[in-house]
Parts: C-alpha cells; sequence; structure tokens
C-alpha cells in the first residue's frame, strides 16, 4: 500500500496556529489568507480522523490529540525556516523574528542591557524575548532558543555552556550579628530562610565541605518568592538568610551590604547554558543571536574585578 506524501505545508500552519494562538495572527505571519489557513486545519483534521484544535468565538486552546502531535509539526516547521534561509546565499543579512526564553532577573539584569548592541548590528532582525523562570518547552512554544541557568539533564536539546554560577548563602551583616553566623550547616536550624520557590528542591538546601562532606538542611521558611529578586530587600533589611544565585548579590556583596556565610561549604555550582532545539539546521537570523550572546555572556560581568 503506498502512503500519500505527508501535507507538509498543513502541519506547519497548525504549529504557527498553535504558536500565535489565532488563525488571523498566523495568517498574518505566514503571508496567507485566512481561509488558506482554515483549509489547512480542516485538511489535516479530516486526513487524521481526529480534532486538533477547539475553536470559539473567544478562544483557541488545543485538544489532547492536537498538544500530542505539536512538538513534531512545530520542529517541521522550523527546519523548513531552517532550510530556506540554508538555502540563501551565505551573504544575505539576517533577518525576521527570533524568539528568546530568558530567567525573569537575568533577563532584566543582563540580558536588556546587551541586546541594543545586537539591535544596532542587526536592525532587520526582531527579536521576541519572553521572561519565565519555568522551562519552557521550546518546541512546542516556538522558541528558537533559551538562555537556562541549572545542571542540564540529558535531553535532545542542544546545548552551550557559557559560565559558572555559583549559589551563595547570604544575609546581611546585621542579621549575622543579630543570629549568629553559622560555621557548620546544621546550626542554620535557628536561622530564618527566605527561599526561592522556583528551585528544583524548593527549601531544601545542600552544602558539601572538602572535608566534612555533604550535608542537606530544611530551613525554616519566613519568605517564599517564585522571583529571586524579591528577596534581597528582605535579605538587606536582615529578615533573614538565603542561597542566591552570584549574579544577583554580587553588587551586595562588593559594597558589603551582604556577607557569604560558610565559604568552605558551597553548594552544587550550577552552568549558564544556551540552549536551543534540536537541529543541526540554524536560520542566519538564530545563529547572529546565538554567537552575540555567546560573546557578551561568555566572561561573566560578576566575576570581573
Amino acid at each position: 500500500m503506498t502512503r500519500r506524501l505527508p501535507d507538509l505545508e498543513a502541519w506547519a500552519i497548525f504549529a504557527k496556529v498553535a504558536e500565535t494562538g489565532s488563525f488571523a495572527r498566523a495568517a498574518q505571519e505566514l503571508g496567507l489568507a485566512n481561509p488558506t489557513v482554515s483549509k489547512a486545519i480542516a485538511r489535516l483534521e479530516a486526513r487524521m480522523g481526529v480534532t486538533l484544535l477547539n475553536r470559539t468565538s473567544r478562544r483557541l486552546a488545543l485538544t489532547e490529540g492536537g498538544r500530542a502531535v505539536l512538538p513534531r509539526a512545530a520542529r517541521l516547521l522550523r527546519e523548513g525556516e531552517a532550510a530556506e534561509d540554508e538555502a540563501k546565499e551565505q551573504s544575505a543579512v539576517p533577518r525576521g523574528r527570533v524568539r528568546i526564553s530568558a530567567p525573569v532577573s537575568f533577563g532584566i539584569g543582563y540580558m536588556a542591557a546587551i541586546l541594543p548592541t545586537f539591535m544596532d548590528a542587526y536592525p532587520e532582525v526582531t527579536l521576541d524575548l519572553a521572561l519565565s523562570d519555568r522551562h519552557v518547552d521550546l518546541v512546542a512554544g516556538g522558541f528558537d532558543l533559551a538562555l537556562r541557568i541549572a545542571r542540564l539533564e540529558d535531553s535532545s536539546l542542544v546545548a552551550r555552556r557559557l559560565c559558572t554560577v555559583r549559589l551563595l548563602l547570604v544575609a546581611s551583616p546585621g542579621y549575622w550579628d543579630r543570629a549568629g553566623r553559622p560555621t557548620h550547616p546544621a546550626q542554620l536550624a535557628r536561622h530564618r530562610a527566605l527561599a526561592y520557590s522556583g528551585a528544583a528542591n524548593p527549601g531544601v538546601w545542600r552544602l558539601t565541605h572538602p572535608q566534612f562532606g555533604e550535608e542537606t538542611i530544611t530551613p525554616s521558611v519566613g519568605l517564599w518568592a517564585d522571583n529571586a529578586d524579591v528577596l534581597t530587600p528582605a535579605l538587606l533589611a536582615g529578615q533573614g538568610v538565603a542561597m542566591q544565585p552570584e549574579f544577583l548579590v554580587w553588587r551586595e556583596l562588593r559594597a558589603g551590604t551582604l556577607e557569604v556565610a560558610m565559604p568552605d561549604w558551597a553548594a552544587p555550582v550550577l552552568a549558564l547554558h544556551l540552549v536551543m532545539p534540536p537541529s543541526t539546521l540554524r536560520p542566519l537570523r538564530v545563529q547572529a543571536v546565538i554567537d552575540h550572546l555567546a560573546l557578551a555572556l561568555a566572561k561573566a560581568p560578576w566575576a570581573l574585578s
């Protein structure tokens, strides 16, 4: 039995509709008429025998079947776009939209400062930056790349390590004077913690010592926040102790308004990574962004003297 050629155009249109959340916006971005987009989705649904999208006059939502096939459809769309860009002359000017995901604090504190130079160098590239501390699905979400601060697990994604990110146990000197400076992790049980709820193990601190091994602590938490920046004012006000990434507190550490406790005890080291969907083809616009970010972030500003 001969199989029909897959309806690649319809799958790409479906991926764009899911990405934009709208038939009209998908048609606009693809340069197609609205009826063409609707017919492509209807054609797919008829061919597959399943409903991919539930649509009303007010909202559009993926069905269970639609969510199941979206990652592959999104990959088809990105691969097709990349193949077309690859086929163009290498001297072509990068142009088009690049979607980037980044953590909130890092995006505001560092990404925002380095984007203007890229925009000046590549005026025909449109940057679409989405800030979230959640690990978004790059393929299903239609992202070209993401910045992630983590110890990456094995996955099909392509990752490029940029620099190390240390986690430091910090509080204000006034807090340490009042509550006492710990010399062993077990002493943290009597301290009040300010905790980042977006951590891999929220409220659990793991510290290691080259001589005394590893200790795991679950301190009493006085403030939870899903954004680590929120903890800084409470730290400076002497309200507790927090495990903060170095890039958030290096200025306060140099100014003396925050102080590291137990420097011989270290939390697991993280790293800043550029993460990309699994593809060997990168549109010129995406590669330009990757190169720019890698150059700008390879030398961590918080580690410079």
